[in-house]
């Protein structure tokens, strides 16, 4: 049997999410917060204060969507330290080639 968190009894749903201009911060539900540099995911990276401050609640918590930069990060990812796909920058970023 794997190890899971689940299994552990611990309740990884997002309780809050907070972004800076250098950081992507979620609280969970266990009461364990999550600190990843944002420019781990470039679309976050790439949007405004105001973009990155409009996230909702996917997956029955257990993930965070971003609808305006159309981005989504998993709790389970974030906590295995995953970052985004090498290439994954928004089309609308001014990193993206060609732009």
């Amino acid at each position: 049997m794997s190890f899971s968190a689940q299994a552990e009894g611990a309740d990884i749903r997002v309780r809050d999410v907070s972004v800076s201009e250098d950081e992507l911060t979620v609280a969970l539900m266990d009461g364990r917060t999550i600190s990843v540099p944002l420019a781990w995911y470039p679309r976050l990276a790439a949007g405004t204060p105001e973009q990155r401050a409009h996230w909702e609640l996917a997956g029955a918590g257990y993930g965070i969507h971003w609808p305006e930069l159309d981005e989504d990060l998993s709790t389970e990812g974030l906590l295995a330290g995953a970052r985004a796909p090498h290439g994954s920058v928004d089309w609308r970023s001014p990193l993206a080639p060609g732009q």
